[in-house]
């Protein structure tokens, strides 16, 4: 499938790692280190603009490296950008550590994953089918 982008940061576009990938780095778009204190939050940009086919969507997703290591995800993990969406892509980066945190200009801060999505039509009714789960919720599967 090809999207177009727009690539207004010095880095290369991103790309699959492997042959098997199913996301993509992002990179921090900056042109000095960002800290985040401890529990801060900052909106990342990476300079990239891009337009999906309608029935996709690109998901943020945080860098399972960075959360190990350093205790760093996405407050709204995943995030979504809808096929609509023109404006820059922003990563909205969180600090759970104890510690500070810095992002290098041009760090992999977090992954993409386009996906395709359907869109529902409701159909209001006064009763759901019977299943076997029923209205077990959290936990209800056992461990």
């Amino acid at each position: 499938m090809r999207v177009k982008i727009v690539n207004r940061s010095p880095y290369p576009l991103p790309a699959y790692a492997t042959a098997l990938s199913a996301g993509m780095d992002l990179r921090a778009n900056l042109t000095e280190p960002l800290v985040l204190g401890t529990l801060e939050r900052s909106m990342v940009p990476t300079g990239l603009y891009i337009e999906l086919p309608a029935g996709f969507e690109a998901q943020i997703r945080p860098r399972s490296g960075l959360a190990a290591k350093h205790g760093i995800s996405i407050v709204n993990a995943p995030g979504t950008i809808d096929a609509d969406y023109r404006g820059e892509i922003r990563v909205v980066l969180v600090n759970l550590s104890n510690e500070p945190f810095t992002v290098e200009p041009g760090e992999r801060i977090a992954q993409m994953v386009v996906a395709r999505h359907e869109q529902v039509e409701w159909e209001s009714v006064e009763e759901l089918a019977e299943s076997g789960r029923g209205s077990g919720g959290f936990g209800s599967t056992g461990k």
